[in-house]
């Protein structure tokens, strides 16, 4: 049984779709780090490469937007790459005091 999908080819329940702004895109990784649920930590990259606010995760922490949303879609990101993602999510966390 296949979803339905809108023209942009994304389904009702594609997580991406809410992941506009790059405080949510923070919290949705933050989530998936936290759940250290191995399935949820696989398929949170693959989620990001598809968000809006990958851009704006990508102006944050100082990356090329296409260089980020490839290394989200492979799954596969250098350390360098990580931390500079994991520095801004901790800046970005909604509710979070710095």
């Amino acid at each position: 049984m296949q979803a339905d999908h809108g023209a942009d080819g994304a389904s009702p329940q594609d997580p991406a779709t809410g992941l506009s702004t790059l405080e949510a895109l923070a919290a949705y990784l933050a989530a998936a780090f936290e759940s250290g649920d191995s399935a949820q930590l696989a398929e949170a990259p693959a989620v990001a490469a598809q968000a809006e606010g990958t851009t704006h995760l990508a102006a944050a922490a100082g990356l090329p937007q296409l260089e980020l949303r490839q290394a989200f879609a492979r799954g596969e990101m250098s350390m360098a790459t990580t931390l500079a993602i994991m520095k801004v999510i901790d800046l970005h966390l909604p509710g979070q005091a710095h």
